[in-house]
């Protein structure tokens, strides 16, 4: 229902009369057991089987080749052949890059662990001298990075996001506390806004350990959708290894990514980047954890990525396009012009952030839910499920199928019509 007529400033007749339309529609969707759900960024099923030729590719071939053979024990780093691949992911040299299993939440995990441990430079500097230990969290973003710090009883210090990126002027008045010990980022595509670091932003980033009062910053680069774009020319990302060493700073940035939505989600190859001195310091932990990663997992990915990975990412996009473009169509059918919701329009990645009026992101989730609907619980995108102005809500478009999207937007789009135009009644 497109019109250039905002909600709050509808006759209060014409107003009581549509919602009662809307309430109405709402209303019937109850026993219809539906089962939709919008609430996590997972591959579906087409997109997943894009990579099911990793089956057998090997050929009964095991040997890298250096010739090592990947079915036997050792290479705490993984094979050559894998940091390669890394390389080519995260632009950063292979002999930065450690290759690990299927989960970047495991290398994530293991680089808080040995920062607050062993630290990261092999020397007295380490988080636990601290009676308190905070990491900066650009919001809306990502819930999992919240849990990891959590986790870790490391408080979460939220720093608006801004088109641009994190607000830099916010980071730098946070970094005078030494109890600061780092900032989380999605830089590429971010979960959830979708937006791309742009080049002032990343060298800011990379000049921020130099700022920071804490003499153990460390910048965590989760460069989740490096390559996941939507169309045929993606955004670029300026390298933060270069900036970071031009800064001084290269000890302080460690980068994170994986093949997690490229090949099989779960079973993957994971990627850590960073200066000689904090890949040496990782293999303390990480050799007494592990004798070797999966090294013929490794082998496999790099013998059906090899050459053909733009490609490759290209037929994702085929994919997932058009259930982006979909919600993007029905957003600005149904609420543009209303006033009463503004969302993101991503070239690439794997949500849409969707923002509602404020105080009813909650309610909107609930009505979702009641007939049908899972979306993201509201809160989930800031630290410890607290969205002050309860109004931001992830959507994760890619998993469902066109139907099942469309009918899925079209309960969503109606509870967040119903539930603006009762708040805006109630205020009169």
């Amino acid at each position: 229902m497109a019109t250039t007529e905002p909600l709050n400033q509808w006759e209060t007749a014409a107003l009581k009369t549509q919602l009662a339309h809307w309430r109405t529609q709402y209303d019937g969707l109850r026993g219809g057991n539906l089962k939709l759900d919008l609430s996590r960024g997972k591959p579906g099923l087409e997109q997943i089987s894009l990579s099911d030729g990793l089956d057998g590719v090997l050929d009964g071939n095991f040997i890298a080749a250096d010739g090592t053979d990947t079915r036997n024990y050792g290479g705490v780093r993984g094979i050559a052949e894998a940091r390669g691949l890394g390389s080519e992911l995260m632009g950063v040299p292979a002999e930065n890059i450690i290759a690990a299993g299927n989960s970047s939440l495991s290398v994530m995990h293991l680089v808080l662990r040995t920062a607050t441990d062993l630290g990261l430079w092999s020397d007295e500097r380490t988080w636990s001298r601290s009676d308190k230990r905070k990491l900066l969290a650009p919001v809306p973003g990502y819930d999992r990075h919240f849990a990891l710090s959590e986790h870790f009883g490391i408080e979460l210090i939220p720093i608006p996001m801004t088109e641009h990126g994190p607000d830099m002027e916010a980071a730098r008045a946070a970094v005078s506390d030494p109890s600061v010990k780092g900032i989380w980022c999605v830089p590429k595509y971010a979960n959830p806004t979708g937006c791309t670091y742009d080049h002032d932003t990343v060298a800011a980033l990379a000049q921020l350990p130099a700022l920071a009062a804490a003499d153990d910053f460390v910048v965590l680069w989760d460069n989740a959708y490096a390559v996941h774009d939507l169309g045929d020319e993606g955004d670029v990302l300026a390298s933060v290894f270069d900036a970071a060493n031009t800064a001084g700073t290269g000890d302080h940035v460690v980068q994170f990514a994986s093949t997690s939505k490229i090949t099989h989600a779960g079973a993957g190859v994971a990627f850590i980047a960073a200066s000689t001195t904090v890949l040496n310091a990782l293999d303390k932990h990480l050799s007494v954890f592990t004798i070797g990663p999966d090294k013929v997992n490794q082998l496999r990915h790099v013998k059906f990525l090899q050459g053909r990975l733009q490609d490759h990412m290209a037929d994702h996009a085929t994919i997932i396009r058009p259930k982006f473009d979909l919600v993007e169509e029905i957003f600005s059918r149904e609420l543009g012009g209303l006033g009463i919701a503004q969302w993101t329009k991503p070239r690439g990645g794997y949500f849409v952030s969707l923002d509602v009026r404020p105080g009813l992101a909650r309610k909107i989730i609930a009505m979702a839910k009641d007939v049908g609907l899972t979306l993201t619980p509201a809160g989930a995108t800031f630290p410890y499920g607290n969205d002050p102005q309860d109004q931001n809500i992830r959507i994760a478009p890619t998993f469902g199928s066109m139907e099942e999207i469309h009918a899925a937007m079209d309960i969503l789009t109606l509870c967040i019509k119903a539930a603006s135009a009762e708040q805006i009644l109630a205020g009169l």
